[in-house]
């Protein structure tokens, strides 16, 4: 990926940031810290680094939100039943995107490893697509932006930064999965019957 970033320039950031972005498990934290540090060499201009990484961003946020909205909702209906999820539950999740769902799409650009998948939920509620893109954009600029500008700022020791950020989307991962067997764990218990049914 370096290679590729320091032969390719802003068309590598950009198609890496794109793929990222829709949900393919390429980091960020490494494209856009990386891209700062070739800016401090004076290879490339870091206000360029910055924009390319945020409109890759809006363009892999975008797909994962069409996928979202074309298919995720006819996939909840016919398998959730299987991860204990009901059409209740996608209808109250789809009214408090409604809500909120600007809210959640723009803290979660700001997240590591939650920014990557807050696409889906947002397609599958069938937010509003300029909404999301505005939302979308205003979460991303920082977070790249500050990605880009440490790199620029600490040069050859951006790996050590990486590494730190990558430990903090570890945790809040592992919080998530925390939260998911909990919700299921309670509806396994309170609902013993969709056990049964789910098989």
């Amino acid at each position: 990926m370096e290679n590729f970033i320091t032969s390719s320039g802003y068309i590598a950031i950009l198609v890496l940031m794109v793929a990222e972005s829709a949900c393919i498990p390429i980091p960020s934290e490494l494209i856009m810290t990386f891209g700062g540090v070739i800016a401090a060499t004076g290879k490339l201009n870091l206000a360029f680094v910055i924009a390319m990484g945020t409109i890759g961003n809006v363009i892999g946020a975008y797909i994962a939100w069409a996928v979202g909205r074309t298919g995720g909702r006819a996939l909840v209906l016919r398998y959730g039943k299987y991860v204990f999820l009901r059409v209740h539950d996608l209808e109250r999740a789809e009214r408090w995107f409604a809500k909120r769902g600007q809210t959640a799409v723009f803290l979660g650009r700001l997240l590591p490893v939650v920014r990557t998948f807050i696409s889906l939920p947002a397609g599958v509620a069938e937010m509003e697509p300029v909404r999301f893109g505005i939302y979308t954009l205003l979460g991303s600029i920082p977070f790249v932006g500050m990605l880009a500008g440490v790199g620029y700022a600490v040069g050859s020791n951006y790996k050590g930064f990486v590494k730190d950020i990558q430990d903090v989307g570890y945790l809040i991962a592992l919080v998530v999965v925390i939260l998911i067997a909990v919700f299921v764990f309670k509806r396994i218990r309170n609902n013993p019957s969709e056990i049964s049914d789910s098989v």
